[in-house]
């Protein structure tokens, strides 16, 4: 038993030194050689090493963690009638670079809504609603505060379209709708600010006064 023991040992070393000689790389067993060519990839070059002083290090710590600029957005503004836009255009061209804003000629089609109302209270309006909802009928919130309190059955960008659609509601049990129109056409300016940066956000509080009440949004694209 001893003597096989004595055996297995020796064969165990004769194995663990052919393994780390290489001589049985060929079967695809053996160590790393720290010469060989994926070794020598993964070396760092010194060369290409550099040491900071210490107001470099200080300097690139703060680029580090200093806050990341937010990214140019597109904002609109609008619509602006001829008198508002011609202040406008003034203080853009007076305290704004060439390049980056437009005023855009725009066009707004009329709008008509199949219409419920005036209802006597906003209650009434609600309990009209309740009904529509029994009966599947969808509504909208209106976009003229003067038709309230009302309904809005949906809006079209034609007389005839909304008539169209009345016919169709009033074939469901709606019986005290009408057409009327929400709002009229209108032609004015667009103002377009493509890019506004981190310095052109700080010029827009003095903006405000020209924008007429009207909010900066972002850009429909």
């Amino acid at each position: 038993m001893l003597r096989i023991f004595v055996l297995l040992l020796l064969l165990a070393n004769g194995l663990y030194f052919a393994w780390t000689q290489g001589l049985m790389r060929e079967l695809g067993w053996g160590p790393v050689l720290p010469n060989e060519a994926q070794r020598l990839a993964q070396q760092l070059k010194p060369e290409a090493l550099s040491i900071l002083s210490t107001e470099e290090t200080r300097r690139v710590e703060a680029a580090a963690t200093a806050p990341k600029a937010a990214p140019a957005e597109c904002l609109e503004a609008g619509l602006f009638d001829d008198k508002q836009g011609a202040a406008l255009r003034r203080t853009l061209e007076d305290h704004w670079p060439a390049g980056s804003w437009s005023l855009q000629a725009t066009d707004l089609p009329a709008r008509w809504i199949v219409y419920m109302g005036k209802f006597a209270s906003m209650d009434a309006a609600s309990k009209k609603k309740a009904e529509l909802k029994s009966r599947n009928v969808s509504f909208e919130p209106l976009r003229n505060q003067a038709l309230e309190p009302g309904i809005g059955l949906g809006g079209h960008d034609s007389a005839d379209a909304a008539n169209l659609a009345l016919k169709e509601l009033t074939l469901r049990g709606v019986r005290t709708a009408r057409v009327v129109q929400e709002k009229p056409a209108l032609h004015g300016e667009t103002l377009r600010l493509p890019a506004v940066d981190e310095k052109q956000r700080s010029m827009l509080e003095e903006l405000k006064g020209e924008l007429a009440g009207k909010a900066l949004r972002a850009c429909v694209k």
